[in-house]
C-alpha cells in the first residue's frame, strides 16, 4: 500500500474521530438543556398553582367555591327590585360594600406576595337574570354586575389598576351553573371571580 493511500486513511480515521466527539458534544448539550427546560416548566407550574391556590383565599364569610364550575359565587343572594338593576334593601348593598373591601384587601395582599412576578388579575362581576318574560334580561343582567362597581366606587374601593382590571358582564338567562325552574327567582344574582393571568414566571 502506497504512502499516499496510508495518508488518506488516516485522515479519514482522524475526520470520524472528530466527527464522533462533536456528535457526543452536541448529545451532552441537548440533554442538559432539556434537563433545564424540564426543570424551568416544573418551576412554572408550581408557581401556577401556587397562585391560583392563593386567589381562593377569598374569606368564607362573603363566597361560597363552586369546585364544579370553577367559581365564586356570594353566599347572600343579592336582591334587585323586579325589573330594574336597584338593589331592593340597604342590608345588600352593605354587603356588597363589605365583599369590595375584602376582593380589595386579597388583590392588595397578592400585588405585594407576586410583586417580582409577572402576574396581573381580573375581578370579573357577573350579572344574571331569572327566566321571566322580561324582554331585555341580558342588558339587565349587565346593569346589574355595572351596580356592584358603582357601589364600589361610590364608597371608594377602588382596586390598583397596576395589579388588575375590573370586567363587567352580563350573563342574562344564559350561562352554566343556574338553579332550576323551581328556584329560577335566584338566578337573579351576581357572581364574582378573581382570575390571574400569569405572564413570564422565570
Amino acid at each position: 500500500m502506497s504512502k499516499k493511500s496510508n495518508f488518506f486513511w488516516a485522515s479519514y480515521a482522524d475526520l470520524m474521530t472528530s466527527l464522533f466527539f462533536i456528535m457526543l458534544v452536541l448529545f451532552i448539550l441537548v440533554i442538559a438543556m432539556m434537563k433545564r427546560q424540564q426543570k424551568a416548566t416544573e418551576q412554572q407550574l408550581k408557581s401556577i398553582i401556587e397562585v391560583q391556590a392563593a386567589v381562593k383565599e377569598l374569606p368564607e364569610k362573603y363566597f361560597a367555591y363552586d369546585s364544579i364550575y370553577k367559581r365564586f359565587s356570594l353566599i347572600e343572594n343579592i336582591e334587585f327590585q323586579i325589573n330594574t338593576d336597584y338593589f331592593k334593601n340597604k342590608k345588600d348593598e352593605e354587603y356588597l360594600i363589605n365583599v369590595g373591601k375584602s376582593i380589595k384587601k386579597l388583590i392588595d395582599n397578592l400585588g405585594k406576595k407576586y410583586s417580582d412576578r409577572d402576574i396581573r388579575y381580573i375581578v370579573l362581576i357577573e350579572g344574571m337574570a331569572s327566566s321571566d318574560p322580561y324582554p331585555k334580561n341580558y342588558e339587565l343582567s349587565y346593569l346589574r354586575a355595572l351596580a356592584v362597581k358603582k357601589l364600589w366606587d361610590n364608597n371608594k374601593i377602588k382596586l390598583n389598576p397596576t395589579v388588575c382590571e375590573i370586567q363587567i358582564t352580563g350573563s342574562g338567562t344564559g350561562g352554566v351553573g343556574r338553579f332550576n325552574k323551581k328556584n329560577d327567582r335566584k338566578n337573579q344574582r351576581i357572581l364574582i371571580q378573581v382570575i390571574p393571568k400569569i405572564g413570564n414566571l422565570e
